[in-house]
């Protein structure tokens, strides 16, 4: 990248390894990754870079693929300036690099509900741009605004109208940078609230590779809306299930693997390249779709470029 970055607060560098920041420890280099100090040492850095530098935010890169050429544009890293967490009556405001288990635990004290989130691989910002959700509630149901810095450096408020929350998904603009969530949710007893999250939190482990590098749930489930964890849940179309019945759970390409225990959820089980992994997931989309008719999608955000 040949344009010239302004002078910044916070720390920028080029060509950082991306493997060092994701969770599945896959990734080329970034041209430049920023992490900015503050709100407004973003929005002066966006206003300032040439329109043409792409720019790409990342949270704590716990549902991503980055390829392993890396990624031509600067990866806005949100980090120690953007996870706080305040509360004000039944109201949460956290910025976006807050971990979803740090909000769940924190509206639990104050006699908040979010527990849904406590079992969230990732960060708030990252839940408000894919609408994550388990056991029947999403993010989309607790959300009030976002703030936002656009492009070219403004500041905005977004309310769910703007974000067009679906299943997995929002509108979120490309180079539009969130950096802080309000949620609300409805009083519980606080310790009635850690109780619930220390079971889910042990059903959970009992049933996903939570020791393992993984991202998360690898594709959407076809049913489009995710588990309920109750006992009249089906299962026909949850993408495990048609994971299974197309015999891949525990297939393997290299380094990548579906998991044994939870066939949805996909390991670097050692020195696994992001080719490795993303080949692994079309060839599960590709048996899948021989087995039963039906294509799955990504849940896992894939981004960047692979070597020459």
């Amino acid at each position: 990248m040949s344009h010239t970055l302004p002078e910044v607060r916070g720390s920028l560098s080029q060509g950082k390894l991306l493997s060092e920041l994701t969770w599945l420890r896959v990734g080329g280099p970034a041209d430049w990754l920023f992490s900015p100090a503050d709100v407004d040492d973003l929005a002066a850095f966006l206003a300032a870079i040439d329109p043409d530098v792409a720019v790409f935010p990342m949270g704590v890169g716990s549902n991503l693929i980055v390829r392993d050429g890396g990624l031509r544009a600067v990866v806005v890293k949100m980090g120690r300036g953007f996870n706080h967490i305040e509360i004000e009556g039944n109201r949460v405001r956290a910025g976006v690099a807050a971990l979803d288990a740090h909000v769940a635990r924190k509206a639990a004290d104050a006699g908040i509900d979010l527990t849904f989130l406590r079992t969230i691989p990732g960060a708030i910002g990252g839940a408000v741009k894919m609408n994550a959700g388990c056991y029947g509630s999403y993010t989309a149901d607790v959300f009030v605004s976002a703030k936002a810095v656009t492009r070219d450096g403004k500041i905005v408020t977004l309310g769910p109208d703007d974000l067009k929350f679906a299943y997995r998904q929002t509108a979120l603009p490309d180079g539009m940078v969130l950096v802080e969530a309000t949620l609300e949710g409805p009083s519980g007893e606080p310790d009635a609230l850690h109780a619930r999250m220390e079971e889910q939190l042990k059903k959970r482990d009992a049933s996903q590779p939570t020791k393992e590098r993984s991202a998360g749930s690898t594709f959407r489930n076809p049913a489009g809306y995710s588990s309920t964890g109750q006992a009249d849940d089906t299962h026909e179309l949850k993408a495990w299930k048609v994971i299974d019945d197309a015999g891949m759970r525990g297939a393997r390409r290299g380094g990548a693997q579906m998991s044994e225990m939870h066939s949805n959820f996909m390991i670097n089980a050692g020195g696994a390249t992001a080719a490795d992994l993303e080949g692994l997931g079309e060839e599960v989309r590709k048996k899948v779709y021989e087995n039963s008719g039906i294509t799955l999608e990504w849940e896992i955000m894939r981004v960047g470029e692979p070597t020459p």
